[in-house]
């Protein structure tokens, strides 16, 4: 195996680009909110994790699953997509509305999970305020299509461009609904209970601590950066002002993260993989 194998993006990607933004953390919450409006990946979601009791191990897992996917080599990122394949395969839920039974890996699910995901983290990344040309986000979206093959989707099937993805968003909308399910998980998403000892001040009678604080100013962010007609389905404002007010928190947020020493807020999977692009450098220099 080569052993300073890039992976499937790489350094000079726009996918690298965008992920390497911490701000990211934003982003992957707003993309919960909006996968919680389609009534059947909300209930595959319900009937099969165990997500309100282990909410925090659940989002490292999820956090290290895309991390592998985008600096990973590429051996990494396909052995991750096969364990996913291989855990949604044996997964079933039943409908809410129908009471039809169905498999969680149903490519209108896989697809609506996929574009929710990486439309928030390219939107988040933008409104927060790093430079992206329009060629960079079709080129974004064109890259994100190799992630989508690894949880079993046909790229050819998975929004491609900017305006194919909002295509998508207006051809899927009518599917959506503010469920008992929805608003239950967005509740828990905006005040989910927190790791045991950033609510140590909880503990101590102090409801409402510094962490708590954070996470509610994070969660409110997230939620003004939906799209107005998500904030619409949940009984929230789709006014300009509310998103203009989000661009706002997210943009100053970038930048208290921006002041932070980059090696508080880089992973392994991120390190390891800059360690081997400066390895594939220097050995195409030599050559």
């Amino acid at each position: 195996m080569d052993s300073d194998d890039l992976g499937l993006f790489g350094p000079g990607s726009v996918t690298w680009k965008v992920h390497e933004e911490p701000i990211l953390i934003v982003a992957g919450l707003r993309s919960l909110y909006l996968q919680a409006l389609h009534p059947r990946a909300m209930a595959g979601v319900a009937q099969n994790s165990n997500y309100r009791t282990d909410a925090w191990g659940r989002l490292v897992r999820t956090a290290t699953y895309v991390a592998t996917t985008v600096y990973g080599t590429t051996a990494e990122a396909e052995a991750a997509g096969a364990r996913l394949r291989r855990l949604h395969d044996r997964l079933r839920a039943t409908d809410p509305l129908t009471g039809e039974s169905f498999r969680i890996d149903e490519p209108d699910l896989l697809r609506w999970v996929h574009v929710t995901e990486v439309e928030s983290f390219l939107s988040t990344a933008r409104r927060a305020g790093l430079p992206l040309t329009d060629d960079e986000v079709h080129g974004y979206y064109t890259e994100q299509r190799r992630s989508a093959a690894l949880v079993g989707l046909d790229p050819a099937t998975v929004p491609g461009t900017a305006s194919e993805v909002a295509e998508y968003y207006r051809a899927v909308r009518p599917e959506l609904r503010m469920t008992r399910e929805a608003a239950e998980t967005a509740i828990f998403l905006t005040a989910p209970p927190l790791p045991w000892k950033l609510s140590l001040p909880a503990r101590l009678g102090l409801t409402l601590g510094p962490p708590r604080w954070a996470y509610l100013g994070i969660a409110g962010t997230a939620f003004g950066l939906l799209p107005a007609w998500a904030r619409r389905m949940y009984g929230g404002l789709g006014l300009p002002t509310t998103a203009l007010s989000a661009d706002l928190t997210v943009r100053a947020l970038r930048l208290a993260l921006a002041a932070v020493p980059r090696r508080y807020l880089e992973g392994p999977l991120l390190q390891a993989a800059k360690e081997r692009a400066a390895r594939h450098a220097a050995t195409a220099m030599a050559g």
